[in-house]
């Protein structure tokens, strides 16, 4: 997870090493409600967003790395397409639904580590998605008038 949002090894073996002395420093703050695994990826991933907090000023983006399996659910659009209509979302809009739809936090814990109310962190993720249908239907809607271009050219 750290090496999908940092630039560098040596800056990822950092955030993961001061997770993991917060979990053996707080390891008695763990419930045993959820798995340990969770847990842990979630004190790893606090330490990586306190990381970018620091670094730009309160706002930090979580940049996507291209993966070798691109989703059924883009269908005909090119994976770079998707990932620069994500770039194009508002930076707090963009944190929410990368950690949404990419990282698989619920809303209460994308609050927690955005530092905004649940509810917020709702209306982010159905304004990314609304946001993302319009680029969708721009695309297509490009796409389908360059292919009538050709066919007519």
């Amino acid at each position: 997870m750290c090496m999908r949002h940092t630039k560098d090894e040596m800056t990822a073996l950092s955030i993961v090493n001061d997770g993991f002395v917060k979990v053996f420093k707080n390891i008695d703050q763990f419930q045993n409600k959820g798995a340990l695994q969770g847990w842990i990826k979630r004190v790893v991933f606090n330490c990586l967003s306190d990381h970018f907090r620091k670094k730009s000023n309160h706002f930090f983006t979580l940049p996507v790395k291209e993966e070798s399996k691109v989703p059924d659910i883009i269908g005909r659009l090119y994976y770079e397409e998707i990932l620069d209509m994500v770039d194009q979302l508002e930076p707090i809009t963009k944190d929410v639904f990368l950690l949404h739809a990419v990282e698989g936090y619920k809303h209460r814990e994308i609050a927690d580590i955005l530092d905004i109310p649940e509810n917020t962190s709702k209306w982010h993720l159905a304004r990314a998605r609304q946001m993302l249908k319009k680029l969708i239907g721009k695309s297509n809607l490009m796409r389908n008038k360059k292919r009538n271009e050709q066919k007519y050219s």
